[in-house]
């Protein structure tokens, strides 16, 4: 069972979620409700739910209950069967939800997000998006190149439109040194390739798209903390992980965080993913 201490929120706190659930089914078996059931969160988004939004529905009212009416899911099972697939759920009714990144881009699955009421009345855009894994020399690759692309041009046009917007999700790179356990056997890599890391670059440099990295920022420049760890070996237990889930916010709303915390599970049979929920608290 994965449980957490219950972590109290302070008044207008809008505490999101993001966790790749690596099988929205998989998650529901290995008991993802005990982990939610504590943590007073207010809007989730998942990634690689791998499921028609039928089950999904009835999974996720299992694990965050029937008042969590108004979800979300963005797949084409017939494009990436048993891949992909992103979906929001939230306390609150989205005023307005969009699928897809751009046209002509393979982001199917890949992309949604929803505009919602923050607590002081202003409005907040949350995407949920899965970066292709990718892989080198392959046009798995090419065509997480094309997404990451299609960010680069989507990202400054989000921000124009919302002062709070934050992108949450598996992005399927980590960005820097600190953020792999084992950077130097992976730099020819999909994941650490510098080709890949240099958009990250852009997205967080002040002087480029000027995104905030909240994980990042609230951690400090430490290892870590990550949030993908292999099934394979002894990788969690050695914590040889990779920092790959990330909530990226606009200036005006990274300055709204109070808090980030990666729920890693107290042991390698309490996980109910190989990922671990990034949580994040706006204070509005």
């Amino acid at each position: 069972m994965h449980t957490n201490a219950a972590d109290p929120k302070a008044e207008n706190i809008l505490r999101v979620a993001t966790v790749n659930v690596n099988g929205i089914r998989a998650a529901h078996r290995r008991d993802m409700a005990s982990w939610f059931a504590n943590r007073d969160i207010d809007i989730i988004t998942l990634q690689e739910v791998r499921a028609p939004e039928d089950i999904l529905h009835k999974m996720l009212t299992d694990i965050v209950g029937d008042e969590w009416e108004h979800v979300y899911i963005h797949s084409d099972e017939a494009q990436e069967k048993g891949r992909a697939g992103v979906a929001i759920a939230s306390r609150l009714k989205p005023l307005e939800t969009r699928t897809g990144l751009a046209d002509g881009v393979n982001d199917s699955g890949r992309w949604v997000e929803a505009d919602f009421n923050a607590p002081d009345g202003s409005q907040i855009t949350v995407a949920s998006v899965y970066v292709h894994s990718g892989e080198v020399d392959t046009p798995r690759q090419d065509d997480k190149y094309e997404f990451l692309d299609a960010m680069v041009d989507y990202l400054p046009k989000m921000k124009s439109h919302k002062n709070h917007a934050v992108i949450t999700g598996d992005l399927n790179v980590g960005h820097t040194e600190l953020d792999i356990k084992n950077w130097k056997g992976n730099v020819k890599n999909s994941g650490f390739l510098p080709e890949e890391r240099a958009y990250f670059d852009k997205f967080f440099s002040p002087e480029q798209l000027n995104w905030v990295d909240v994980g990042r920022r609230m951690a400090g420049e430490v290892p870590g903390p990550y949030t993908w760890w292999s099934y394979r070996g002894k990788a969690f237990d050695n914590d040889a992980g990779w920092r790959i889930d990330y909530q990226v916010a606009t200036p005006q709303l990274a300055e709204k965080v109070t808090k980030a915390v990666v729920d890693r599970a107290p042991s390698y049979d309490a996980r109910f993913s190989d990922h671990s929920p990034l949580v994040v608290d706006y204070q509005f």
